[in-house]
């Protein structure tokens, strides 16, 4: 049976006719047992690591059951990112030793090569560049990955080098470190920023959740972007060196990231930096939550509430770039890019707190072109956004801080249309209505 014919109806099955009545009786039998497991086409990968993913194959105790175990444990393989194609075999146990209700299943696996690479370019913010990617998979011969990335561009260079380890048996475990240099630029600001920095992260589940602890250490050189930056950004230029631990919790059970149409999301990010070294010290919390609901007339309501505040610890404020910054299609649509809040001379500064919040509505296209084919991957929608972006005297209680986020909301509300790409991005086409737009808003 080819791997991805997996399904959960034996009658999807072309068992053929048996040659002996024995067999016919295995096959059609209610319990069987599974007595070899092979792993055909292994390499370089250490069968140890493989055990794990196909124990759950043995416990099966009927052909259906086998076939939906197999299948699992086939995506289990797949997940690993070691293997190019795993094909599944099921069939009734042969040799000295074979039972009369006994099944072999054969896993016919195809390794990746040991290098793999990737050239392309790239044209965008009126900047070209070349990235070239160098992955070594499965490094040694444990599901670890080995991956290098450079980008030579007409302004900046950039390059990455991370590498990947899972758990045995527990691929959501894993842990990551990763040394980089990256340079970004922020017109909104009139700022460039270099990081050359080390982080290393360790990620984990509990129940239904998701966790990531992270340590980051990084050199920040940050620079004004153009003669014509305001004094307060010129303030901020110069050097700085940031160690900070960060925790993040998920738990996600939408069916789509990109256009859900059910579940719930609900991510929680801490940051403390300044206790394990350097000299950049704040708290920062944020948080985002999600909701999706199918209704009639194949239509989705979403809404989702984001937020967060950071406080600076000891004397010195807080730096431009740990700042939070509102506006634009990811947040409040209608406003440009980081276009809200606190600015100098047109250069946007961030705050040191912000909410925001959206309620959208998806339907299908009038009339329902393209139906049951391309017209399903484009929505009619409607939206309304929210959010306020400031800085909070800390001196101060609780009240006086939600007062003051409540203040000059910045609002907008339209209608377009979204193109769903696969799972990889969503394309939109808005008309877009700003309401409350403060003075020095874009």
């Amino acid at each position: 049976m080819q791997g991805p014919e997996l399904g959960v109806q034996a009658d999807d099955m072309d068992l053929g006719e048996p040659e002996h009545e024995e067999k016919q009786e295995v096959l059609e039998n209610k319990d069987v047992v599974v007595q070899h497991v092979h792993i055909d086409g292994l390499g370089r990968t250490k069968e140890d690591i493989l055990t794990y993913e196909i124990a759950d194959v043995f416990r099966a105790k009927n052909l259906i059951d086998v076939m939906k175990k197999s299948h699992e444990a086939r995506q289990k393989l797949l997940r690993l990112g070691i293997f190019r194609n795993v094909e599944v075999v099921i069939d009734t146990a042969e040799g000295a030793d074979a039972l009369p209700n006994g099944l072999d299943v054969t896993f016919e696996v195809k390794e990746l090569r040991r290098m793999t690479g990737s050239y392309n370019t790239m044209v965008g913010n009126n900047e070209g560049s070349m990235v070239l990617g160098l992955k070594l998979p499965n490094v040694f011969g444990r599901a670890e990955k080995l991956t290098f990335q450079f980008s030579y561009g007409t302004k900046e260079t950039s390059y990455g080098l991370s590498f990947f380890k899972p758990q045995p048996g527990h691929f959501e475990r894993n842990f990551s470190i990763n040394l980089y240099k990256v340079t970004g630029q922020f017109p909104w600001s009139s700022l460039r920023e270099t990081d050359r920095g080390v982080s290393t992260e360790f990620s984990f589940p509990i129940w239904r959740t998701h966790h990531t602890l992270k340590w980051e250490g990084v050199w920040r050189e940050l620079g004004c972007l153009a003669r014509t930056a305001s004094f307060a950004v010129r303030e901020e230029s110069g050097h700085s060196l940031k160690s900070s631990l960060s925790h993040t919790m998920v738990i996600d059970t939408r069916n789509s990231t990109i256009l859900p149409r059910k579940g719930a999301l609900l991510k929680i990010n801490q940051e403390l930096a300044g206790y394990t070294g350097g000299d950049v010290r704040f708290l920062k919390e944020d948080f985002e939550i999600q909701l999706n609901k199918t209704l009639f007339w194949d239509s989705v309501l979403s809404t989702s509430l984001w937020g967060g505040m950071l406080l600076p610890l000891g004397d010195k404020p807080s730096c431009i770039a740990d700042r939070f910054y509102l506006g634009g299609p990811t947040s409040v649509r209608g406003f440009s890019m980081y276009s809200i809040g606190p600015q100098s001379e047109g250069d946007y500064l961030g705050g040191e707190a912000y909410w925001a919040g959206g309620l959208h509505l998806y339907t299908p296209l009038p009339f329902r072109p393209g139906r049951g084919g391309f017209g399903d991957l484009f929505r009619t929608h409607f939206f309304l956004n929210a959010g306020n972006l400031c800085n909070l005297n800390y001196g101060e209680g609780p009240r006086a801080h939600l007062s003051k986020l409540a203040e000059c909301i910045r609002w907008s509300y339209g209608a377009g249309i979204v193109l769903r790409l696969g799972n990889i991005a969503r394309l939109e086409l808005n008309y877009c209505i700003p309401m409350g737009v403060q003075s020095g808003d874009r």
